[in-house]
């Protein structure tokens, strides 16, 4: 791949018109937008919807497919922070936010956030599809099908278990670029904690996840041929220009809605949600 990067051309001289690029914008927004409410409903960071769109948006750029999911995921874990940190805002001010489980598992996260990224080039795409077709199906099922019963403990385990979790749910958000609602969610409520609260306190584990992810993806990216335009590593500051407004503005009224369901719903909503990513990646992965 040679040096010349993307950056050094317009928008117009990759084919992209301004009507095609005004469509891209409208569609960016509108991720926002749904990124935003699920955040607050379900505690996610909304790297599962993020990171296709980005990536077709990325396609439609002409930007170098050898960098696509790079920047897709970089970009989606920008996003995330400002998305999380909203939605963990409008949480703790209803108290709901679990911060004794929250310090427990916080540290370790960070460790595996950074592992994740010193791993970034040696996991292929399709092993983290099976993973998340695997654990995904898991946790929907839990949600789905799950009984007030089915406990592992009514309280979190002690030293190793739950700091070797958080550090496998570390490595892997950050190399698939979500919040790790979806692992950490289905770990408190199987340890005895509400839903309502397991979703509260997975958005407080996003910012963990997303802020050392974006720097690490920035760093990883530094420099690389074939950026495209006001990048910064692998992370698109357009695309996360476009994105956080709609977002951020949403996210409260995901939050409200969480607070204003029943517990069953809001399960349920969890589990159709991990439903429809396990199908994107299997689709993908029968596909290629």
């Amino acid at each position: 791949m040679g040096r010349e990067s993307v950056g050094d051309v317009g928008f117009m001289d990759i084919g992209m018109t301004w009507a095609g690029f005004s469509m891209l914008a409208f569609s960016l927004l509108a991720a926002g937008v749904i990124v935003g409410f699920l955040s607050g409903l379900l505690g996610i960071g909304g790297g599962g919807i993020l990171v296709p769109v980005l990536y077709e948006t990325f396609a439609a750029l002409g930007v170098d497919p050898a960098i696509r999911m790079h920047m897709a995921i970089g970009t989606s874990l920008a996003v995330i922070i400002p998305t999380s940190l909203r939605a963990l805002m409008a949480h703790s001010a209803k108290g709901v936010v679990d911060w004794v489980a929250v310090r427990r598992i916080g540290p370790w996260i960070v460790i595996g956030v950074v592992l994740g990224i010193m791993f970034a080039d040696q996991v292929t795409g399709t092993t983290l599809k099976w993973v998340w077709v695997v654990f995904g199906t898991l946790f929907a099922a839990k949600m789905a099908f799950g009984r007030d019963t089915w406990r592992l403990g009514h309280d979190l385990p002690a030293l190793p278990k739950l700091e070797i979790f958080s550090v496998l749910v570390g490595i892997i958000s950050v190399l698939m670029s979500i919040g790790g609602a979806a692992f950490i969610v289905t770990f408190l409520t199987l340890y005895g904690r509400p839903i309502l609260t397991a979703v509260a306190t997975s958005s407080a584990i996003g910012p963990l996840i997303a802020i050392p992810g974006a720097i690490g993806m920035m760093w990883a990216g530094w420099g690389h041929p074939g950026l495209p335009p006001l990048s910064l590593g692998f992370v698109s500051l357009l695309g996360a220009a476009l994105i956080v407004p709609s977002s951020v503005l949403v996210a409260p009224v995901g939050v409200r809605l969480a607070h204003g369901v029943s517990r069953r719903k809001l399960e349920l909503a969890f589990a159709v949600f991990l439903v429809v990513i396990v199908l994107r990646f299997l689709s993908s992965l029968i596909l290629e």
